[in-house]
């Protein structure tokens, strides 16, 4: 054999070994991933519901085309979903209220059927931590309740109670949009505040909040109501779906005056998976070739499409049918863009895990979370629904985040503050 054949020889050897080296060691993280992900609790602490999807003939047994369901949950390794009572911002009149109340109530009662009549055996209503790891540890999914926008509640404080016996351990005092309880990050873009913060309502509902147990959640309100809240607040707070400000200048982000004030309070921010808050750049981009695509499929199957700014002004009925026809929009949008060569890149994990580097640098391992804002408008390339919940968990150990980490991000600090929120509760002063 000749010297350059030889060599040459020698040279592909050496590749290939390198080459099944670097794949044992990319085998050996996702390993390591993996059982990390088996052994943490993950939590998720935003995820939106339609109380259609908890009916007899249709409901989260099934895998839906929403991207939370318990087969989806079951397949991802998400453990524990905190289901969200939402209610829209409307007018701050007694009729509004009332309306809105209803709606409320209607998603207490669909999430108590899932876990009471439609699949008990498969997920349970956790109350506190401990339950959630009780609920966990028999091997079924776990279901609480946060409430998105306090607005249905009226002017009447005895409904936090009413709210807390019904299974809300969380709860935000305005949505997009000023309530009569606080102002919204909203406010940003016209300058137009309604209460300068919190309204003396609000001042009261958060003492009401501390009094029973409930964490407060700052996602939503203005910047100047959360640092009021932040200020009044004998318990830590969370912000339930939120990510850095620094890092992305969008209203609904915190900024790191605000992270720091959180840190202080002993609370959580749970860093959300929604592309609009994490990267404005390539959500942009990648938002205005998708809105072309889902417009297109929409009117190629015969179907009334919105910008989800015009969402608010569509009839009740109009507003349904578009809820229901989007899951399926978006997913043929999707699977049409992955095709195609000319699609900007879209938002990912590695982005999202880049908002919870840049939190635990600056506010420390023991004050961040994270959360998805599924069927809400969340979802990232990677984890679009929950059957891909491992995906972070593998980004998250290619970090070096260790296990300990890990378990804090993915729920033990979450658990942590609702801990000390219940302990504020159980030594609050009798009146």
């Amino acid at each position: 054999m000749s010297r350059i054949v030889l060599i040459t020889s020698l040279g592909i050897l050496l590749a290939s070994c390198q080459g099944g080296e670097k794949e044992k060691q990319e085998i050996s993280l996702e390993e390591k991933a993996r059982q990390i992900h088996e052994k943490v609790i993950t939590v998720d602490t935003h995820v939106d519901i339609n109380v259609k999807n908890f009916t007899d003939s249709l409901n989260y047994s099934q895998r839906l085309s929403t991207q939370v369901n318990l087969p989806k949950m079951e397949e991802g390794g998400l453990d524990v979903a905190w289901f969200i009572v939402y209610t829209g911002q409307d007018s701050l009149t007694e009729a509004a209220y009332t309306k809105g109340a209803a709606n409320a109530m209607a998603k207490f009662d669909a999430i108590h059927r899932l876990c009471a009549e439609i699949a008990p055996d498969r997920i349970g209503l956790a109350l506190n931590a401990a339950e959630a790891r009780q609920i966990h540890a028999s091997g079924r999914k776990v279901a609480m309740i946060g409430v998105e926008n306090a607005f249905p509640m009226g002017e009447d404080l005895s409904n936090f109670e009413k709210y807390y016996e019904m299974g809300a351990r969380y709860v935000s005092l305005a949505h997009n949009g000023h309530s009569q309880f606080s102002d919204s990050n909203t406010g940003e873009a016209d300058s137009i505040w309604l209460h300068n913060g919190l309204s003396e309502l609000g001042k009261k509902a958060v003492v009401e909040m501390n009094r029973l147990g409930i964490m407060i959640d700052i996602s939503h309100p203005s910047r100047e109501a959360v640092l009021q809240m932040l200020s009044l607040s004998k318990a830590p707070i969370i912000a339930s779906h939120s990510s850095a400000r620094a890092l992305c200048n969008h209203s609904r982000n915190l900024d790191d005056e605000q992270l720091l004030r959180l840190k202080e309070n002993g609370g959580v921010v749970q860093t959300v998976a929604f592309s609009a808050y994490l990267n404005t750049e390539k959500h942009e981009a990648r938002a205005a070739y998708m809105a072309e695509t889902r417009k297109a499929i929409a009117d190629s199957l015969g179907l009334e499409w919105f910008d989800r700014s015009q969402f608010r002004s569509l009839s009740e009925a109009r507003q349904e049918a578009f809820m229901e026809n989007y899951p399926k929009v978006v997913a043929l949008a999707d699977s049409l863009a992955a095709k195609r060569s000319d699609a900007p890149p879209a938002v990912d994990v590695a982005d999202f895990v880049d908002h919870i580097d840049y939190l635990v640098d600056l506010i420390g391992i023991d004050h961040v979370g994270i959360s998805s804002d599924f069927d809400g408008g969340g979802g990232i390339a990677g984890w679009s629904d929950a059957s891909e919940t491992f995906n972070v968990t593998l980004e998250l150990v290619r970090r070096g985040y260790s296990e300990t980490d890990i378990e804090k991000l993915w729920g033990g600090n979450l658990f942590r503050v609702m801990e000390a929120v219940q302990q504020v509760a159980d030594t609050w002063p009798q009146s």
